[in-house]
This record gives C-alpha cells, sequence and structure tokens, in this order.
C-alpha cells in the first residue's frame, strides 16, 4: 500500500516527462528517471545524506555536497548521485542512492525533482 496519497499533478509529470514512452520497459524507465534527474537536479548542492547504521538502527545524518549523477550504469535499479564531504576532494568521490537524500540549499527545480523520486518510491512504483 502506498505510504502518501496520489498526487495528480505529479503523477502527470511522471507519466508524460518521465516514463513517456517506455513501454512499461524496466531499463528504458531506469533511463528516463536518469535523464530526468541529469537534466532537472542543478549541482552542485548541498544535502544531508540519511543513513542507517550497520552496527545498529539508528540513522546518522552526514553533510555532502551532490556533484551530479551516478553513471548511468549503476541506475539501472535505482538512482545514484556522486557525492563528496565538503572538505573532500576528488579521490574522495562516492555514490549514494537519492532516496538517501535530503537536498539543503538546491534551488526549487532540484527540490521538486527530488521530490518527484521520493513521491515515485513512496508510492511504491518501480521500474
Amino acid at each position: 500500500m502506498p505510504s502518501v496519497e496520489r498526487d495528480e499533478k505529479r503523477e502527470h509529470r511522471i507519466e508524460t516527462e518521465i516514463i513517456v514512452d517506455t513501454d512499461n520497459d524496466k531499463e528504458e524507465r531506469a533511463m528516463g528517471w536518469y535523464y530526468y534527474l541529469d537534466d532537472t537536479l542543478n549541482v552542485p548542492f548541498m544535502a544531508k545524506w540519511k543513513k542507517k547504521s550497520r552496527k545498529s538502527s539508528e540513522v546518522e545524518e552526514k553533510q555532502v555536497e551532490v556533484l551530479g549523477m551516478a553513471p548511468d550504469d549503476e541506475c539501472l535499479k535505482d538512482m545514484y548521485l556522486e557525492v563528496v564531504y565538503p572538505e573532500g576532494n576528488d579521490e574522495d568521490v562516492f555514490s549514494v542512492k537519492l532516496s538517501e537524500l535530503e537536498a539543503i540549499d538546491a534551488d526549487s527545480e532540484t527540490q521538486e525533482a527530488i521530490a518527484d523520486w521520493h513521491y515515485w518510491l513512496a508510492r511504491g512504483y518501480k521500474f
């Protein structure tokens, strides 16, 4: 059962801009999302990375700078972004799931795209 109510405006955007012409093909849907996010996220921006600790059920929050989408071949099952810790350098870049990120200082277009992805997951949709 979906954990959020249906949002017709968001559903329309998903159907007409993101997964349009994908014919229920998993890889095409994944790439629809990938290119939508790649085109819409205005990077870099700061975000909170919320991840569950392996040792406990606690959620750790760390601030990261989002640099962009991970390579498309890494995004066939989930959407990943490349991030770095604020004081990090090019060698410190790593990928995190978009579902684990909350934008801190992103523009409205970026925040809407992230909210679209979170909505998609909360509704229980899959590629």
